[in-house]
């Protein structure tokens, strides 16, 4: 085997190594961070007036944040050239689920104390709720399918189902927009954020590698 490529395996288990022993655990505990800190609010008294209000908000922000996060890791990675970055954007998916999970079960536990009758007239008559509680299901098989093992039962049909992502996002966005009275800045800054997203998503990964090149270049 010639030194080069014995040189690029080395390399490559290291790297592999890095991400299972330094890269993921500390992606995983960042991740984590807002959950902490909500939890330690909620046991000090660091929350508003109106707690239930506040984790409703606090988690569902978060979970628009990492929906964004995780679409944006494709077009991040076609830009930088790091190959590597595709390896977080499961890990992101999911706490992407889980924020807007716990979102959905402060309304349904600690905002309606599992009122369901009124729960369901609520989402069926109140459009932010509909859009969002539909957004949140767009997310369920997301989540179920993201092992290696549905992977490769569902093949090419994986890759289309998880599009789907683009249609939670933009829900959540309009979930937010339509939730919010008076201060518009954050949801459109959000939206912005997902419009961009979305044109990159259509553009050809030849162009991403000419531009990389170009930025390359320059530095």
């Amino acid at each position: 085997m010639p030194a080069s490529t014995s040189a690029a395996t080395i390399d490559g288990s290291a790297l592999r190594a890095t991400w299972r022993r330094v890269l993921k655990p500390a992606v995983f505990v960042l991740c984590a961070v807002p959950f902490v800190l909500l939890l330690r609010d909620a046991a000090t008294g660091g929350l508003s007036a109106d707690p239930i209000e506040e984790i409703t908000h606090r988690t569902g922000r978060w979970g628009l944040r990492f929906l964004l996060i995780t679409l944006a890791v494709t077009p991040a990675r076609l830009l930088t050239g790091w190959n590597g970055l595709i390896r977080f954007r499961r890990m992101l998916g999911l706490f992407a689920f889980f924020y807007v999970t716990l979102h959905f079960l402060t309304y349904i536990v600690l905002d309606q104390f599992f009122a369901f009758t009124y729960i369901v007239e609520d989402i069926a008559e109140r459009p932010y709720i509909t859009v969002g509680f539909t957004s949140w299901l767009l997310l369920i098989p997301l989540a179920l399918t993201s092992t290696d093992a549905w992977i490769r039962r569902l093949g090419r049909r994986w890759g289309k189902l998880h599009r789907l992502v683009y249609l939670a996002a933009a829900g959540g966005v309009l979930h937010f927009l339509w939730l919010v009275k008076a201060d518009l800045r954050r949801p459109i800054l959000y939206g912005s954020v997902l419009v961009v997203l979305l044109a990159l998503r259509l553009v050809p990964t030849a162009r991403f590698r000419r531009l990389r090149a170009l930025v390359t270049r320059r530095g």
